[in-house]
């Protein structure tokens, strides 16, 4: 019998002089036959339910006798004074101030006077009366010592100053800055509203592979693993969109998923390669719908958290009110830089307009066509930027729209849209293409691109033109990135501050 083999145990950390002290603190509660991290502290009361239940009360009508109360937290502010001390307790990212003295705890009373610290964790049962100062206050009959802090808090007037820091230490970011406490509380408030929007739209949420044997569904480098029972490679999703349109082919006809994509690509403000996206797909419904049901859900959800659809963003007030306004995306390049609709594919005047402006020149990519490359330079320099208030941009060219349908009025065009608020992409979404045979000689121009060294282009996805030959529906389809919803309804201008732990270099 062979055992399974053992982790070789890191070092110990260095401890400092604060914790070292600590330490001797929690010898001496053990050696008085306390267990510093204590039983389950069951039937309390939540701070934030006792402040609810208590806050119609005054000095002048508190009841006699005052109510009861059995709450437990983090203690994040003390106070000693002679043979009493006051103490905050946080917990839920609310707070509730304690009174302990010793007549009322007895003997127990020297002990959490001498040996509790900042961050220990207790559980207090009291009764509720108003200092002489009006604070609403719980008097401690009895206190249990639930998880002693080895630790010490970082100092409450500057809490982590270092960016970096909150991120890697996001557990006690957590404790010391109630900003932080409250944006991952909209954050779950605005996943559960859009999840109710949704499916009161007639939706149905679904779940689909995380890993897949064929990337595809966006041009991203994905990342790798392996499966050793089937002996099989496979990838971390890039995009659910392939998966969801195999099943509006099998009559799902509205269908969404709050999902975590991997792209394997660098990181900014804007991009962390773990994201969350909720992608969702109508069958016989046009991209034009959806715009209008993104109008609906953003201004919806706005108010739902906020309470009205102006927003503050940076230096900006955003305006979720629809309807947004609606661009072309070869139309504002040509507007802004003076083009006619002749200019739009000729890659010698475009390169000519980049060199005069001073813009950055793309290198070919093998397989796209060079036009798109510098189109796509010319928007994002010049169009992006400006697009603050909510703007859906219309009309993409089909070099660079592989799994959107062409439009009827210009084959070289897509019926296809991207909504952008502060110069952010939000959402994307477009009339899916369900020609199989026109799916595949996409799917194989990408493969010519990756075979000529573009490792974002996919390989191609046979089952999913199997599938199309089927027969999938007129249908449309979004994604709406929930990371960058969630920076513009809390005020964040970067990702790494909505995400509760971003993708860090390893700490030196």
């Amino acid at each position: 019998m062979t055992s399974e083999p053992q982790s070789t145990p890191s070092a110990p950390l260095e401890q400092s002089e604060h914790e070292r002290v600590r330490r001797n603190k929690r010898d001496q509660i053990l050696a008085r036959g306390i267990d510093p991290y204590g039983s389950p502290f069951p039937r309390r009361e939540t701070i934030a339910s006792l402040r609810e239940r208590t806050a119609a009360l005054t000095p002048e009508t508190l009841p006699d006798p005052a109510p009861q109360a059995r709450i437990a937290g983090r203690i994040v502010l003390m106070r000693k004074f002679g043979k009493a001390f006051f103490a905050t307790l946080q917990d839920e990212g609310e707070r509730f101030q304690i009174y302990a003295k010793a007549d009322a705890l007895g003997d127990d009373y020297a002990t959490w006077a001498e040996l509790l610290d900042l961050g220990d964790i207790v559980g207090v049962e009291g009764t509720f009366f108003f200092t002489k100062t009006g604070e609403p206050t719980l008097q401690a009959t009895s206190l249990t010592l639930l998880s002693k802090s080895i630790r010490p808090l970082p100092d409450k007037w500057h809490g982590l100053s270092d960016t970096e820091a909150r991120y890697r230490q996001r557990y006690v970011d957590l404790i010391v800055t109630p900003d932080t406490h409250r944006v991952f509380v909209t954050r779950s408030l605005i996943v559960r509203f859009i999840r109710r929007f949704m499916d009161g739209e007639g939706f149905i949420e679904v779940e689909t592979p995380m890993m897949q044997p064929t990337p595809g569904g966006a041009l991203a480098r994905p990342f790798s693993t392996h499966h050793n029972a089937l002996d099989l490679e496979l990838f971390l999703r890039i995009a659910p969109e392939l998966y969801l349109k195999r099943l509006i082919v099998g009559g799902m006809t509205r269908v969404y998923e709050i999902n975590r994509n991997f792209r394997n690509e660098g990181v900014s403000t804007r991009h962390n390669p773990e994201f969350t996206m909720m992608e969702f797909y109508a069958a016989y419904a046009s991209y034009e719908e959806l715009m209008d049901l993104t109008e609906r859900l953003l201004s919806d959800l706005a108010r739902h958290i906020h309470g009205t659809t102006r927003l503050p963003f940076g230096d900006w007030e955003i305006d979720l009110t629809p309807p947004f306004r609606r661009i072309s995306y070869l139309d504002s390049i040509g507007e802004a830089f003076g083009l006619s609709p002749e200019d739009y594919f000729d890659d010698r005047r475009l390169l000519d307009l980049l060199h005069s402006k001073n813009l950055p020149v793309p290198e070919p990519r093998p397989g796209k066509p060079y036009v798109a490359l510098l189109l796509n330079v010319l928007f994002e320099e010049a169009i992006e930027p400006t697009l603050i208030q909510p703007t859906f941009v219309t009309g993409y060219p089909k070099a660079i729209s592989p799994l959107a349908r062409s439009s009827e009025n210009d084959p070289e065009v897509t019926d296809r849209f991207e909504l952008f608020i502060a110069g952010i992409e939000v959402a994307n979404g477009f009339n899916e293409l369900n020609d199989p045979d026109e799916q595949l000689r996409r799917f194989l121009a990408q493969q010519e691109s990756r075979q000529s060294g573009d490792l974002e282009a996919p390989p191609p996805d046979y089952d999913y033109v199997r599938a199309l030959e089927y027969g999938l529906p007129p249908t449309a389809g979004e994604g709406i990135g929930i990371d960058r919803l969630v920076m513009l309804l809390t005020n964040q201008t970067s990702i790494r501050d909505v995400l509760l732990f971003p993708l860090l270099r390893p700490d030196a």
